[in-house]
């Protein structure tokens, strides 16, 4: 035989080969594949009526009672494991006052796992509302809230900058041994600052860290009256600041006459 007809001979056969092989592997695949379907199809028949069995609440919420969470979850159909939709349980546990964040994972094969995230109260907002630490209004009640928290106030909207200048004044007055109390933002963006001393210093609508510097650096210098406290300081001005005075009460009186 011809070498080139032999040599084609030869191609001719391991494309066949190769042919074969690729098919053979195709099919083999292909059978694997219908046989592992089925078998997860028939564990999935098995097993359909798996239900929720048991419950664990991570996280240590401290304002969110596990009895509360537990109540919220049993809105959803626990019925069966597989058809249990955890988005729908995530937000019936994330419509809880207290819960800021909220994840669910189901654990084969009878458990479902709640990770919950609280908020974190760092101040009343318009006495009626609650600030987390990002500065988000949010609505609810505790006994545990401490007594401490400061009282903001201001229009719908400016949660959050009010939030982020209490924080920068509170740190400003405290490294000067003064505390900051209370905050209010008027609804034309004017800012007053109350401090633990009754003091009120009214701040106007620009240049509000630079007019609380000029407080802080004439407080100590100011003059006290034996008869009257101080009782606003009037920033609102390029320089220089105005002061008004209110009487001392009577017991405030004898107090200052014992000492």
């Amino acid at each position: 035989m011809h070498p080139l007809l032999e040599k084609a001979q030869q191609i001719k056969q391991q494309l066949n080969w190769s042919l074969i092989f690729g098919v053979s592997f195709f099919l083999a695949v292909v059978i694997g594949l219908v046989q592992i379907t089925s078998g997860v199809s028939n564990w999935l028949v098995e097993n359909e009526d798996a239900q929720i069995k048991h419950l664990t609440v991570l996280g240590q919420p401290k304002y969110t009672e596990e009895t509360a969470i537990i109540k919220a979850i049993k809105h959803a159909d626990l019925s069966s494991f597989f058809k249990l939709n955890v988005k729908h349980v995530q937000q019936l546990v994330q419509d809880l006052p207290w819960v800021e964040s909220v994840s669910v994972r189901k654990q084969w094969p009878d458990t479902l796992q709640v990770y919950v995230v609280e908020h974190h109260a760092v101040a009343h907002w318009n006495s009626d509302l609650l600030l987390n630490q990002n500065g988000e209004a949010f609505e609810a009640k505790s006994n545990k809230l401490s007594n401490d928290l400061p009282q903001l106030y201001g229009p719908e909207g400016s949660e959050r900058e009010a939030w982020i200048a209490f924080q920068q004044f509170h740190e400003m007055l405290k490294v000067n041994n003064l505390t900051l109390k209370s905050l209010a933002l008027s609804e034309r963006f004017s800012w007053q600052l109350w401090l633990d001393n009754g003091v009120r210093l009214n701040l106007g609508r620009k240049d509000k860290a630079k007019r609380v510097q000029r407080f802080i650096d004439v407080y100590t210098r100011m003059k006290k009256r034996d008869d009257a406290q101080i009782d606003a300081i009037d920033l609102r001005y390029d320089t220089g600041l105005a002061i008004s005075y209110k009487p001392l009460q009577d017991e405030q009186l004898q107090n200052k006459s014992k000492a």
